[in-house]
């Protein structure tokens, strides 16, 4: 992934053409050439992708990773307080719990709103487990309630349900 650091890099090459297409620009006006029309598309193309470079190199892009997560997948999310990842049948409640973390957090977001009161963003963790062939049912094995207003949310509720984990197929290796 791409650095803050790398993207100020890119923002200073692309200001430097965009000047570089608004003086040629302007000298196509100057002596009437038949691209001058050309030259400024270009140049106000230039200037949007300046200023897209220019809020990435201010935006941090990175993630908090937390030890022991795994891949997960989302699901669903309504956009408001409610989020369901799906994850692998064959972790541990330890893995499921780092994992909730790790969504809770990269799923927080200042755009999100409480519905009715519930002021928190709820992300289930589920797995599909097949008892019998052509039966899929999902198994929800935890959750995590985190709070909707504030980023650095010391006060997260983790909830793993243990009965859960023995309807799992159990490993033939």
């Amino acid at each position: 992934m791409l650095t803050t650091a790398e993207f100020f890099q890119y923002t200073q090459w692309s200001g430097i053409a965009t000047l570089v297409f608004a003086v040629l620009a302007i000298l196509a006006f100057l002596f009437k050439w038949g691209i001058r029309f050309r030259l400024v598309g270009i140049t106000g193309f230039m200037l949007v992708l300046t200023v897209g470079l220019f809020s990435l190199s201010i935006v941090p892009l990175s993630r908090t990773v937390i030890p022991g997560s795994a891949k997960y997948t989302l699901v669903y999310d309504n956009g408001s307080n409610q989020a369901v990842i799906a994850i692998s049948p064959k972790l541990s409640p330890d893995e499921v719990e780092a994992t909730l973390l790790q969504a809770a957090s990269n799923l927080y977001s200042f755009g999100r709103s409480g519905r009715q009161g519930d002021n928190q963003l709820t992300v289930r963790a589920r797995t599909i487990i097949h008892p019998e062939p052509g039966l899929s049912i999902p198994l929800y094995l935890g959750d995590v309630k985190r709070s909707l207003a504030n980023r650095e949310d010391q006060d997260l509720t983790v909830t793993i349900y243990s009965e859960k984990f023995a309807q799992l197929p159990k490993s033939h290796a």
